[in-house]
Protein backbone atom coordinates (compact mmCIF):
# COMPACT_ATOMS: atom_id res chain seq x y z
CA UNK A 1 0.00 0.00 0.00
CA UNK A 2 1.86 3.35 -1.08
CA UNK A 3 1.88 5.98 2.08
CA UNK A 4 -1.30 8.49 2.13
CA UNK A 5 -0.66 11.69 0.04
CA UNK A 6 0.76 9.97 -2.91
CA UNK A 7 -1.00 8.15 -6.56
CA UNK A 8 -1.72 4.44 -7.16
CA UNK A 9 0.11 3.16 -9.85
CA UNK A 10 -1.90 0.87 -12.65
CA UNK A 11 -1.03 -0.55 -15.88
CA UNK A 12 -2.17 2.70 -17.14
CA UNK A 13 0.75 4.87 -15.33
CA UNK A 14 -0.24 6.99 -11.93
CA UNK A 15 -3.67 8.00 -11.58
CA UNK A 16 -5.19 10.72 -8.77
CA UNK A 17 -6.97 10.03 -6.06
CA UNK A 18 -9.01 12.38 -4.36
CA UNK A 19 -11.73 11.60 -1.46
CA UNK A 20 -14.73 14.38 -0.66
CA UNK A 21 -15.94 14.81 2.34
CA UNK A 22 -19.65 15.99 2.87
CA UNK A 23 -22.65 15.69 5.56
CA UNK A 24 -25.21 13.69 3.14
CA UNK A 25 -28.17 14.98 5.21
CA UNK A 26 -30.29 16.69 3.01
CA UNK A 27 -30.12 17.15 -0.55
CA UNK A 28 -28.83 20.65 -1.95
CA UNK A 29 -26.26 22.36 -4.09
CA UNK A 30 -23.13 20.51 -2.14
CA UNK A 31 -24.80 17.48 -3.10
CA UNK A 32 -26.00 18.12 -6.87
CA UNK A 33 -22.31 19.00 -7.60
CA UNK A 34 -21.41 15.49 -6.11
CA UNK A 35 -23.59 13.71 -8.20
CA UNK A 36 -22.32 15.89 -10.83
CA UNK A 37 -18.95 14.60 -10.44
CA UNK A 38 -19.77 11.45 -9.86
CA UNK A 39 -21.25 10.90 -13.09
CA UNK A 40 -18.85 12.83 -14.80
CA UNK A 41 -15.94 10.69 -13.13
CA UNK A 42 -17.81 7.32 -14.71
CA UNK A 43 -18.17 9.36 -18.05
CA UNK A 44 -14.38 9.53 -18.40
CA UNK A 45 -11.34 7.26 -18.90
CA UNK A 46 -7.90 7.83 -17.40
CA UNK A 47 -9.36 10.35 -14.88
CA UNK A 48 -8.94 10.87 -11.04
CA UNK A 49 -10.20 8.43 -9.38
CA UNK A 50 -12.80 10.74 -7.01
CA UNK A 51 -14.23 8.77 -4.05
CA UNK A 52 -16.44 10.13 -1.05
CA UNK A 53 -17.04 9.58 2.31
CA UNK A 54 -20.44 10.88 3.66
CA UNK A 55 -21.60 10.58 7.71
CA UNK A 56 -25.35 10.02 6.94
CA UNK A 57 -27.50 7.78 4.51
CA UNK A 58 -29.80 9.83 2.16
CA UNK A 59 -30.87 10.62 -0.93
CA UNK A 60 -26.79 11.46 -2.04
CA UNK A 61 -25.82 8.27 -0.73
CA UNK A 62 -27.93 6.11 -3.09
CA UNK A 63 -26.89 8.49 -5.81
CA UNK A 64 -23.29 8.03 -5.53
CA UNK A 65 -23.72 3.87 -5.54
CA UNK A 66 -26.00 4.05 -8.41
CA UNK A 67 -23.07 6.06 -10.13
CA UNK A 68 -20.58 3.17 -9.13
CA UNK A 69 -18.39 5.71 -6.82
CA UNK A 70 -16.32 4.56 -4.46
CA UNK A 71 -18.46 5.46 -1.01
CA UNK A 72 -17.61 5.22 2.98
CA UNK A 73 -20.04 6.19 5.29
CA UNK A 74 -18.19 7.68 8.26
CA UNK A 75 -21.17 7.54 10.70
CA UNK A 76 -23.83 10.10 12.12
CA UNK A 77 -21.81 12.72 13.19
CA UNK A 78 -23.40 15.24 15.42
CA UNK A 79 -21.58 18.09 17.09
CA UNK A 80 -24.34 17.72 20.16
CA UNK A 81 -23.23 14.00 20.40
CA UNK A 82 -19.24 14.60 20.73
CA UNK A 83 -18.71 10.89 20.88
CA UNK A 84 -20.45 10.19 17.54
CA UNK A 85 -18.10 12.98 16.09
CA UNK A 86 -14.90 11.25 17.52
CA UNK A 87 -16.45 7.56 15.71
CA UNK A 88 -16.96 9.68 12.73
CA UNK A 89 -13.25 11.47 12.63
CA UNK A 90 -11.77 7.73 13.42
CA UNK A 91 -13.80 5.97 10.57
CA UNK A 92 -12.11 9.43 8.59
CA UNK A 93 -8.73 8.36 9.80
CA UNK A 94 -9.12 4.33 9.09
CA UNK A 95 -9.84 5.49 5.58
CA UNK A 96 -7.03 7.39 5.15
CA UNK A 97 -4.45 5.48 6.81
CA UNK A 98 -5.93 2.20 4.46
CA UNK A 99 -6.14 4.47 0.76
CA UNK A 100 -4.11 6.33 -0.46
CA UNK A 101 -5.23 9.92 -1.72
CA UNK A 102 -3.58 13.18 -2.96
CA UNK A 103 -6.23 14.97 -1.11
CA UNK A 104 -8.71 15.38 0.50
CA UNK A 105 -11.81 18.06 0.06
CA UNK A 106 -14.24 19.14 2.62
CA UNK A 107 -17.40 20.60 1.02
CA UNK A 108 -18.45 23.69 3.37
CA UNK A 109 -17.52 24.71 6.79
CA UNK A 110 -19.57 21.74 8.65
CA UNK A 111 -17.17 19.23 7.10
CA UNK A 112 -14.15 21.28 7.24
CA UNK A 113 -14.58 21.74 10.95
CA UNK A 114 -15.22 18.01 11.64
CA UNK A 115 -12.79 16.60 9.52
CA UNK A 116 -10.45 19.05 8.51
CA UNK A 117 -7.77 18.07 11.47
CA UNK A 118 -8.27 14.31 10.91
CA UNK A 119 -6.65 14.92 7.31
CA UNK A 120 -3.87 17.34 8.72
CA UNK A 121 -2.88 14.67 11.21
CA UNK A 122 -2.88 12.41 8.44
CA UNK A 123 -0.22 14.12 6.31
CA UNK A 124 -2.97 14.54 3.70
CA UNK A 125 -3.32 18.21 1.62
CA UNK A 126 -6.29 19.49 2.69
CA UNK A 127 -8.66 21.70 0.08
CA UNK A 128 -11.56 23.65 1.07
CA UNK A 129 -14.44 23.84 -1.23
CA UNK A 130 -16.57 27.18 -0.80
CA UNK A 131 -20.36 26.98 -1.40
CA UNK A 132 -21.23 29.58 0.61
CA UNK A 133 -20.92 33.35 1.60
CA UNK A 134 -18.73 33.78 5.01
CA UNK A 135 -19.42 35.79 7.37
CA UNK A 136 -16.70 34.35 10.07
CA UNK A 137 -19.70 34.36 12.83
CA UNK A 138 -21.33 30.64 12.54
CA UNK A 139 -20.18 28.24 14.87
CA UNK A 140 -18.98 26.26 12.31
CA UNK A 141 -17.00 28.69 10.94
CA UNK A 142 -15.31 29.56 14.24
CA UNK A 143 -14.19 25.84 14.36
CA UNK A 144 -13.11 25.51 10.99
CA UNK A 145 -10.94 28.50 11.21
CA UNK A 146 -8.62 26.76 13.31
CA UNK A 147 -7.73 24.46 10.76
CA UNK A 148 -6.60 26.55 7.56
CA UNK A 149 -6.60 24.22 4.20
CA UNK A 150 -3.73 24.39 1.55
CA UNK A 151 -5.78 25.94 -0.87
CA UNK A 152 -9.81 27.06 -1.32
CA UNK A 153 -11.74 26.27 -4.14
CA UNK A 154 -14.74 28.92 -3.90
CA UNK A 155 -17.83 28.49 -6.35
CA UNK A 156 -18.16 32.15 -7.36
CA UNK A 157 -15.91 35.29 -7.40
CA UNK A 158 -18.92 36.55 -5.05
CA UNK A 159 -18.06 33.55 -2.51
CA UNK A 160 -14.35 34.42 -3.07
CA UNK A 161 -14.84 38.22 -1.62
CA UNK A 162 -16.12 36.44 1.91
CA UNK A 163 -13.14 34.11 2.36
CA UNK A 164 -10.81 36.12 4.19
CA UNK A 165 -13.42 36.25 7.09
CA UNK A 166 -12.20 32.87 7.83
CA UNK A 167 -9.12 32.16 6.03
CA UNK A 168 -7.19 35.28 5.31
CA UNK A 169 -4.08 33.79 4.12
CA UNK A 170 -5.31 30.95 2.52
CA UNK A 171 -5.18 30.96 -1.76
CA UNK A 172 -7.63 30.58 -3.55
CA UNK A 173 -9.43 29.80 -6.92
CA UNK A 174 -12.68 30.29 -8.29
CA UNK A 175 -13.75 27.01 -9.53
CA UNK A 176 -17.38 27.33 -11.03
CA UNK A 177 -19.39 23.94 -10.00
CA UNK A 178 -20.28 21.12 -13.00
CA UNK A 179 -23.46 21.55 -14.46
CA UNK A 180 -24.77 18.47 -17.03
CA UNK A 181 -26.60 19.52 -19.66
CA UNK A 182 -30.41 18.15 -19.15
CA UNK A 183 -29.91 16.08 -22.35
CA UNK A 184 -32.22 16.18 -25.31
CA UNK A 185 -35.67 18.23 -25.39
CA UNK A 186 -38.87 16.54 -24.74
CA UNK A 187 -40.87 15.21 -28.02
CA UNK A 188 -44.21 17.47 -28.97
CA UNK A 189 -46.19 14.34 -27.11
CA UNK A 190 -44.20 14.10 -24.12
CA UNK A 191 -44.05 17.84 -23.67
CA UNK A 192 -47.70 18.19 -24.15
CA UNK A 193 -48.80 15.09 -21.84
CA UNK A 194 -46.10 16.88 -18.98
CA UNK A 195 -47.53 20.09 -19.51
CA UNK A 196 -50.59 18.68 -19.12
CA UNK A 197 -50.51 16.60 -16.00
CA UNK A 198 -49.77 19.59 -14.15
CA UNK A 199 -52.19 22.02 -15.40
CA UNK A 200 -50.96 23.99 -18.34
CA UNK A 201 -52.53 24.36 -21.80
CA UNK A 202 -50.33 23.83 -24.95
CA UNK A 203 -51.14 27.95 -25.47
CA UNK A 204 -49.63 28.53 -21.56
CA UNK A 205 -46.58 30.54 -20.77
CA UNK A 206 -45.31 28.43 -18.00
CA UNK A 207 -43.01 30.12 -15.67
CA UNK A 208 -40.60 27.41 -13.42
CA UNK A 209 -38.67 27.62 -10.30
CA UNK A 210 -37.25 24.84 -8.82
CA UNK A 211 -34.94 24.87 -5.63
CA UNK A 212 -35.33 24.29 -2.08
CA UNK A 213 -38.08 25.78 -0.01
CA UNK A 214 -35.86 28.54 1.73
CA UNK A 215 -37.41 32.08 2.08
CA UNK A 216 -34.24 33.91 0.03
CA UNK A 217 -35.29 31.69 -2.75
CA UNK A 218 -37.27 34.07 -3.59
CA UNK A 219 -40.77 32.09 -3.79
CA UNK A 220 -42.87 34.62 -1.69
CA UNK A 221 -41.63 37.48 -4.04
CA UNK A 222 -42.46 35.54 -6.96
CA UNK A 223 -45.96 35.01 -5.55
CA UNK A 224 -45.84 38.66 -5.20
CA UNK A 225 -45.20 39.43 -8.88
CA UNK A 226 -47.55 37.25 -9.92
CA UNK A 227 -50.42 38.49 -8.16
CA UNK A 228 -50.01 41.89 -10.04
CA UNK A 229 -50.27 39.64 -13.47
CA UNK A 230 -53.55 38.20 -12.34
CA UNK A 231 -55.25 40.20 -15.38
CA UNK A 232 -52.52 38.96 -18.08
CA UNK A 233 -53.86 35.63 -19.54
CA UNK A 234 -52.67 32.79 -20.47
CA UNK A 235 -49.74 32.30 -17.92
CA UNK A 236 -49.38 29.47 -14.83
CA UNK A 237 -46.35 29.45 -12.62
CA UNK A 238 -45.01 25.39 -10.95
CA UNK A 239 -42.84 25.67 -7.92
CA UNK A 240 -40.38 22.64 -7.35
CA UNK A 241 -38.72 21.55 -4.24
CA UNK A 242 -39.93 19.67 -1.02
CA UNK A 243 -39.33 21.19 2.50
CA UNK A 244 -36.85 18.95 4.09
CA UNK A 245 -36.45 20.80 7.22
CA UNK A 246 -39.93 21.93 9.61
CA UNK A 247 -39.22 25.33 9.11
CA UNK A 248 -39.78 24.49 5.23
CA UNK A 249 -42.61 22.99 6.26
CA UNK A 250 -43.93 25.81 7.59
CA UNK A 251 -42.76 28.02 4.86
CA UNK A 252 -44.36 26.47 2.04
CA UNK A 253 -47.70 26.14 3.92
CA UNK A 254 -47.44 29.95 4.01
CA UNK A 255 -46.59 30.22 0.11
CA UNK A 256 -49.72 28.27 -0.25
CA UNK A 257 -51.92 30.36 1.68
CA UNK A 258 -50.40 33.41 0.36
CA UNK A 259 -50.93 31.81 -3.44
CA UNK A 260 -54.59 31.39 -2.60
CA UNK A 261 -55.21 34.88 -1.09
CA UNK A 262 -53.71 36.72 -4.26
CA UNK A 263 -56.55 34.84 -6.13
CA UNK A 264 -53.77 32.48 -7.85
CA UNK A 265 -54.86 29.04 -6.85
CA UNK A 266 -55.95 28.04 -10.04
CA UNK A 267 -52.50 29.19 -12.12
CA UNK A 268 -50.08 27.90 -9.54
CA UNK A 269 -48.79 24.59 -9.07
CA UNK A 270 -47.06 23.34 -6.13
CA UNK A 271 -45.04 20.03 -7.12
CA UNK A 272 -42.91 18.96 -4.03
CA UNK A 273 -39.69 17.15 -4.35
CA UNK A 274 -39.04 16.50 -7.48
CA UNK A 275 -35.84 13.88 -9.34
CA UNK A 276 -37.45 15.16 -13.12
CA UNK A 277 -36.29 18.85 -12.73
CA UNK A 278 -34.18 18.48 -16.23
CA UNK A 279 -37.92 17.58 -17.71
CA UNK A 280 -39.76 20.03 -16.02
CA UNK A 281 -37.60 22.47 -17.56
CA UNK A 282 -38.00 21.63 -20.74
CA UNK A 283 -41.60 21.82 -20.30
CA UNK A 284 -41.75 25.08 -19.27
CA UNK A 285 -40.86 28.39 -21.21
CA UNK A 286 -39.53 30.91 -18.81
CA UNK A 287 -37.21 30.50 -15.17
CA UNK A 288 -37.59 32.63 -12.21
CA UNK A 289 -35.99 32.18 -9.14
CA UNK A 290 -35.64 36.01 -7.72
CA UNK A 291 -33.71 35.63 -4.66
CA UNK A 292 -33.90 37.96 -1.84
CA UNK A 293 -30.36 37.53 -0.81
CA UNK A 294 -27.01 36.65 -2.75
CA UNK A 295 -26.97 33.25 -3.96
CA UNK A 296 -23.24 31.88 -3.75
CA UNK A 297 -23.50 30.26 -6.66
CA UNK A 298 -26.78 28.94 -8.41
CA UNK A 299 -26.44 25.69 -9.92
CA UNK A 300 -30.70 26.21 -11.17
CA UNK A 301 -29.60 28.98 -13.23
CA UNK A 302 -27.11 27.36 -15.02
CA UNK A 303 -29.66 23.90 -15.54
CA UNK A 304 -32.25 26.61 -16.83
CA UNK A 305 -29.78 27.66 -19.93
CA UNK A 306 -29.05 24.34 -20.94
CA UNK A 307 -32.50 23.58 -21.27
CA UNK A 308 -32.81 26.71 -23.29
CA UNK A 309 -35.23 28.80 -20.89
CA UNK A 310 -34.25 32.59 -20.46
CA UNK A 311 -33.47 33.11 -16.90
CA UNK A 312 -35.33 35.68 -14.81
CA UNK A 313 -33.80 36.66 -11.28
CA UNK A 314 -32.59 39.12 -8.99
CA UNK A 315 -29.09 40.63 -9.03
CA UNK A 316 -27.42 39.30 -6.03
CA UNK A 317 -24.54 37.44 -5.73
CA UNK A 318 -23.30 34.21 -7.76
CA UNK A 319 -26.10 34.72 -10.57
CA UNK A 320 -24.78 38.28 -11.90
CA UNK A 321 -21.81 35.35 -13.38
CA UNK A 322 -24.16 33.35 -14.84
CA UNK A 323 -26.75 35.62 -16.21
CA UNK A 324 -26.51 38.38 -18.83
CA UNK A 325 -28.29 40.22 -21.62
CA UNK A 326 -27.52 37.28 -23.47
CA UNK A 327 -29.47 34.94 -21.84
CA UNK A 328 -31.87 36.32 -19.28
CA UNK A 329 -32.73 39.41 -17.35
CA UNK A 330 -31.56 41.16 -13.98
CA UNK A 331 -34.23 42.67 -11.88
CA UNK A 332 -33.81 44.50 -8.55
CA UNK A 333 -35.96 42.54 -5.71
CA UNK A 334 -39.01 44.52 -6.13
CA UNK A 335 -42.07 42.83 -7.49
CA UNK A 336 -43.20 45.63 -9.55
CA UNK A 337 -39.79 44.87 -11.59
CA UNK A 338 -39.84 41.37 -11.49
CA UNK A 339 -43.96 41.80 -12.61
CA UNK A 340 -42.69 44.06 -15.59
CA UNK A 341 -39.70 41.87 -16.53
CA UNK A 342 -42.17 38.87 -16.72
CA UNK A 343 -45.41 40.42 -18.27
CA UNK A 344 -43.01 41.35 -21.39
CA UNK A 345 -41.87 37.35 -21.54
CA UNK A 346 -44.84 35.97 -21.06
CA UNK A 347 -46.76 38.60 -23.99
CA UNK A 348 -43.14 38.17 -26.36
CA UNK A 349 -42.21 34.89 -27.86
CA UNK A 350 -39.82 36.29 -29.72
CA UNK A 351 -37.81 37.57 -26.92
CA UNK A 352 -38.55 34.19 -25.30
CA UNK A 353 -36.47 32.34 -28.06
CA UNK A 354 -33.94 34.99 -28.23
CA UNK A 355 -32.72 34.85 -24.80
CA UNK A 356 -33.41 30.99 -24.96
CA UNK A 357 -31.42 30.67 -27.52
CA UNK A 358 -28.41 32.06 -25.77
CA UNK A 359 -28.68 29.40 -22.70
CA UNK A 360 -27.00 26.92 -23.79
CA UNK A 361 -23.63 28.12 -24.58
CA UNK A 362 -23.35 30.11 -21.79
CA UNK A 363 -24.38 27.22 -19.80
CA UNK A 364 -21.64 24.93 -21.56
CA UNK A 365 -18.57 27.87 -21.35
CA UNK A 366 -19.63 28.56 -17.16
CA UNK A 367 -20.03 24.98 -16.00
CA UNK A 368 -19.09 22.09 -18.54
CA UNK A 369 -18.10 18.89 -16.69
CA UNK A 370 -14.96 18.48 -18.48
CA UNK A 371 -13.88 21.98 -17.59
CA UNK A 372 -14.78 21.43 -14.48
CA UNK A 373 -12.54 18.47 -13.97
CA UNK A 374 -9.72 19.50 -15.44
CA UNK A 375 -9.33 22.31 -13.54
CA UNK A 376 -9.69 20.67 -10.17
CA UNK A 377 -7.52 18.38 -11.10
CA UNK A 378 -4.77 20.59 -11.85
CA UNK A 379 -5.73 22.26 -8.03
CA UNK A 380 -5.41 18.57 -6.84
CA UNK A 381 -1.87 18.95 -8.83
CA UNK A 382 -0.68 22.29 -6.92
CA UNK A 383 -1.41 21.01 -3.74
CA UNK A 384 -0.02 17.75 -3.65
CA UNK A 385 2.55 16.44 -1.45
CA UNK A 386 4.40 14.63 -5.14
CA UNK A 387 3.33 15.84 -8.28
CA UNK A 388 0.79 14.09 -10.14
CA UNK A 389 2.37 13.80 -13.85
Amino acid sequence: MPPSGTSRVGAEGPRMRVLHVSSGNLYGGVETLLRTLALARADREGGAVHAFALCFEGRIAEELRAAGAPLTLLGPAKVSRPWLVWEARRALMALLQREAFDAVVCHAAWPQALFGPVVRTAGVPLIFFQHDALSGGHWAERWARVTPPDLALCNSRYTASTLRSVYPRTPWRVLHPPVRDGGPGLTASERTSLRGELGADPADVVIVHASRMQEWKGQRLLLEALGRLRQVPRWKAWFAGGAQRPEEVSYEEGLKAQAQALGLGDRVRFLGQRSDVPRLLRAAEVHCQPNTGPEPFGLAFVEALYAGLPVVTTALGGPLEIVDASCGVLVPPKPEALAGALRELIKDESARRKLGGGGPARAKALSAPTVFLDALEDSVRSVAREPVP
